[in-house]
């Protein structure tokens, strides 16, 4: 261990045996704590000014934050941060993933900082639990995933979201969706069309149903549930955030998406929004679209649209044993537009397909659709970057919402 990680681990057990004696310290309290550390370590041995900064960030960090970690949670450019137990630390920046020049030290501070993480966000990790999600303050998303299931070590991986919500415009100006499909989608989401985004790990799901979400009428009663709250939607004022609870380590109290899906159907919503489909919550969201619950969105891991209508299926059927063309048509009644997004080869992230849902057909017991918008790449364009448009191949099949609501598609 270097000299002076040994001089940070001293502090900072000196740190906490003073922290031990006083109750409910505030920040403020504990930063004077440690100046006052330091300012006695500096009598001992000569400290210069920058070292003593040093020390300080390092301790607090430490104590309230998390660790070396900060300093990456505190940099705007990474958008995801991967811990490999002691063996190195990778970020992800502009969608390049490089290794980080500093690690963790030992297992044993690695497992204290998963510790602090869990802590703040009530759930438990253990080597009988070894698997958690968690949410930091800046409502990063945070997995945990320990011996004796990962063998090298502790693993964190740390999914941040922009501090500013990101925009629909935002989205146009990075080229990730046109200015035409935003505004037909825009239309859609007023009329209240029910909406489903889909695409792979790290498409852009969460972001895009954030922005999209900024099209519902201010006035309407939003509910959101989540497994981990993640969503940002601006501007409601009338808006129930619902959250999913693990259960405790008797595996009892568990509050899963079905029970909150369930609850918000008696808390008159306008709009309900699932930020995620996973599992056989499906059933249950699928039922409220078909019993009144117009304008609802939500997201599912898929690799196309159609892929997304296969998974929904058996995610259906893990809830509930139904025949398959009962599934299908709950699917073709309750969901009327499918989004996909894809992240291509240069890492960036777009709209790949737009796909309207038109119905059922009983003979051969399929769902129908028809493609509305699809990405075109063009050849020769470009050194290193994908060149190509989101462009319109269809025009709307059913637009009944959209008359009821008065909007006019042009």
């Amino acid at each position: 261990m270097a000299e002076e990680e040994m001089q940070v681990q001293r502090l900072r057990k000196k740190l906490l045996e003073r922290m031990g004696s006083e109750t409910e310290l505030s920040d403020e309290r504990v930063l004077e704590l440690i100046d006052e550390l330091v300012l006695r370590e500096g009598k001992e041995t000569y400290i210069g000014l920058f070292e003593k900064r040093r020390l300080v960030t390092e301790l607090f960090n430490s104590i309230r934050r998390l660790d070396i970690l900060q300093e990456l949670l505190d940099d705007d450019s990474v958008t995801e941060i991967m811990v490999n137990g002691t063996e190195g630390i990778f970020t992800e920046r502009r969608g390049k993933i490089r290794r980080w020049d500093k690690c963790f030290s030992s297992s044993v501070k690695l497992e204290e900082l998963v510790q602090q993480i869990v802590a703040r966000c009530n759930r438990i990790v253990n080597e009988a639990v070894p698997i958690a999600d968690a949410r930091l303050a800046g409502g990063a998303r945070v997995n945990i995933v320990l011996p004796p299931v990962a063998l090298n070590g502790p693993i964190i991986t740390i999914r941040r979201f922009p501090s500013r919500p990101v925009t629909m415009e935002d989205l146009i100006s990075w080229g990730a969706v046109t200015r035409e499909a935003a505004d037909f989608l825009g239309k859609l989401v007023r009329a209240g069309y029910n909406i489903f985004i889909s695409g792979g790990t790290g498409s852009g799901k969460t972001t895009f149903l954030n922005a999209l979400s900024d099209f519902i009428p201010k006035d309407e009663r939003i509910i959101t549930i989540e497994d981990n709250a993640e969503l940002q939607i601006q501007g409601a004022e009338n808006l129930v955030r619902l959250e999913a609870r693990r259960a405790n380590t008797e595996g009892e109290h568990e509050i899963t998406i079905r029970d909150l899906i369930k609850s918000s159907l008696r808390m008159r919503p306008d709009r309900i929004i699932v930020g995620e489909v996973r599992g056989e919550e499906a059933i249950d969201m699928l039922q409220s679209l078909n019993t009144g619950h117009d304008g609802s969105l939500s997201t599912g891991h898929g690799n196309s649209p159609g892929d997304m209508l296969s998974r929904l299926e058996t995610m259906v059927l893990m809830g509930i044993e139904l025949p398959v063309s009962a599934i299908r048509r709950q699917i073709a009644s309750g969901i009327d537009l499918l989004i996909h997004l894809g992240r291509l080869r240069d890492k960036s992230r777009k709209v790949l397909e737009i796909v309207e849902v038109t119905g059922f057909r009983y003979e051969t017991g399929e769902i129908l659709t028809k493609k509305l918008y699809e990405f075109r790449e063009r050849k020769g364009e470009g050194e290193g970057m994908v060149c190509g448009k989101l462009e319109k191949c269809g025009e709307l099949a059913n637009d009944r919402k959209l008359v009821q609501a008065g909007i006019v598609l042009e």
